[in-house]
């Protein structure tokens, strides 16, 4: 139905004049500082499309770690510092661990992910899901899937280097497929495998999570797709399909080999074991095939931007190539790492911690919401203001990094071994009960192939057809995750004896899928 010209301005005003209501009813309290505002529409001018995270980090520079914004009458409060983090999001959790509208990411499908949930009985269900599964001594039991995969991906790219990203891909979905629905994927043309592909365009093409306009208006998804500012829920809808056959085909596929007896082991196998003999309601089985599903989407698109994020720094800094290496070397030298050589191993892990740390891959994580009016510092935040956690504005504080724009692992180490004692990035998977639950995981998988890659292949920058070399650009995409944008390098065989090496030990692994 067709929204008349008249309809459009009654909203308007309406809108003007609550804004302007609720803006003189706070005028007393003092509002944390921020840039200088327009009238009615607030920052909305200068809030930025791109890159919101360093303008954030370089707003907080002159305002501070704790930020006010006002765009279209919500009020935004932007957290830039590890400290104000953990006293609002943790120590005070109970008032911020609500979420704000995500209008476009329930449209798309994503209504039953965890991540998007209000606080309230249904996050807390799916957390009692996730969290024993996910736990740091339960993900140790995932990890010869995470190292047989690993052989994997090295086996890919000492036979194809050039399409390193494909490799990448395929080894986190390897990994996540079979952890959360026990299926091993073996070949390049397996329909989950190509499904990945689409949940990540239409996830990381989605807009800010709770950022649109349409999240800030959800009135908005019920206006025709030409209308200014739907942009992104008619994307939504147009992409639905994709989430909803993630979360449908193997949800069915698990449900079908336990009838058969054949269910390899796997989260969703374990939540449907738990609630049999149980009448299971339409919630039951939607909470079933989100909770899968989120593990799935969640942990394939943030893995493969920490290892592209990886490849991209060694371009940049060639040294930890070679630092890498040579532990590999005087460590281990004839076989490809394990987890058991994780303590012999102390570069990977710093170089691990880098990563997480030079670019998370949630740069502004999953915004929060105030659940009342609060005071912090003597600032007043209103309740239902959009609190954002700005983890990579953290990551970069040069308070606690130093130059921390550069990619050094060694930045971890005590100073009796010449580092500067720099805690690690603990900003990036989140903060209080919204932390993410698959964090240990995440980090294991990063570092699992971090160490298959040192140890297998050198990596270097593409030339161009007069031999110069190419440095690529230090640039992030934006969007849910976020991840470099496409740039080229080579990728080639350590020696002939690393070919034969990896050759040797995924024909031994077969046996293992």
């Amino acid at each position: 139905m067709a929204i008349s010209t008249t309809t459009v301005a009654v909203l308007a005003f309406g809108f003007l004049l609550s804004t302007y209501l609720k803006r003189r009813a706070t005028k007393r309290l003092r509002l944390p500082p921020g840039p200088p505002a327009d009238p009615f529409i607030g920052h909305l001018r200068i809030m930025p499309s791109d890159q919101q995270e360093l303008v954030f980090h370089e707003w907080a520079k002159t305002y501070g770690d704790v930020m006010y914004l006002r765009v279209l009458g919500h009020d935004i409060i932007v957290l830039d510092s590890v400290q104000a983090a953990t006293e609002l999001l943790e120590k005070r959790s109970a008032l911020y661990s609500d979420r704000p509208n995500f209008t476009v990411y329930t449209t798309m499908g994503w209504d039953h992910n965890v991540a998007f949930f209000p606080y309230g009985p249904r996050f807390r269900k799916h957390r009692k899901f996730l969290q024993p599964y996910l736990s740091q001594q339960s993900t140790a039991k995932f990890r010869s899937i995470q190292a047989l995969n690993a052989q994997y991906l090295a086996k890919g790219l000492v036979e194809n280097s050039r399409d390193f990203k494909y490799y990448i891909g395929r080894y986190t979905v390897s990994v996540i497929m079979r952890i959360a629905y026990g299926h091993q994927i073996l070949s390049d043309d397996d329909e989950f495998f190509r499904l990945v592909e689409d949940v990540a365009y239409a996830q990381n093409n989605g807009g800010p999570p709770g950022g649109t306009v349409v999240d800030y208006f959800p009135f908005l998804q019920h206006f025709p797709s030409w209308f200014p500012g739907t942009h992104y829920v008619t994307f939504a809808r147009e992409w639905r399909w994709a989430i909803d056959k993630l979360c449908t085909v193997p949800y069915e596929n698990v449900k079908k080999q336990m009838a058969e007896g054949t269910a390899e082991r796997s989260f969703l196998r374990t939540q449907m074991e738990s609630m049999s003999g149980k009448d299971l309601t339409d919630e039951d089985i939607e909470d079933l095939k989100g909770s899968a599903g989120v593990l799935f989407a969640a942990g394939v698109d943030t893995t493969s931007s920490s290892l592209e994020t990886f490849v991209l720094a060694l371009l940049h800094h060639p040294a930890v190539q070679k630092k890498g290496q040579e532990e590999y070397d005087r460590v281990i030298g004839d076989r490809l790492p394990t987890f058991e050589d994780y303590d012999a191993l102390p570069y990977v892990g710093r170089v691990t911690m880098e990563v997480l740390r030079w670019h998370p891959a949630a740069p502004l994580g999953v915004p929060h919401r105030a659940m009342e009016d609060d005071i912090y510092r003597g600032m007043f935040i209103p309740k239902g203001a959009i609190i954002i956690p700005n983890a990579k504005g953290m990551n970069l504080d040069g308070d606690v990094y130093t130059r921390p724009t550069e990619f050094n692992p060694d930045r971890f180490l005590p100073k009796s071994e010449g580092g500067n004692e720099e805690p690690p990035p603990v900003a990036t998977f989140g903060f209080g009960r919204r932390i993410c639950p698959g964090r240990y995981l995440a980090a294991t998988n990063v570092w699992i192939a971090v160490a298959t890659m040192f140890a297998t292949v050198n990596i270097t920058k593409a030339t161009d057809e007069d031999g110069n070399e190419i440095t690529p650009e230090i640039v992030f995409e934006s969007g849910v995750t976020s991840r470099p944008k496409a740039f080229s390098c080579s990728i080639t065989p350590r020696s002939e004896k690393t070919i034969r090496m990896v050759a040797d030990e995924c024909k031994s692994s077969k046996h293992s899928f």
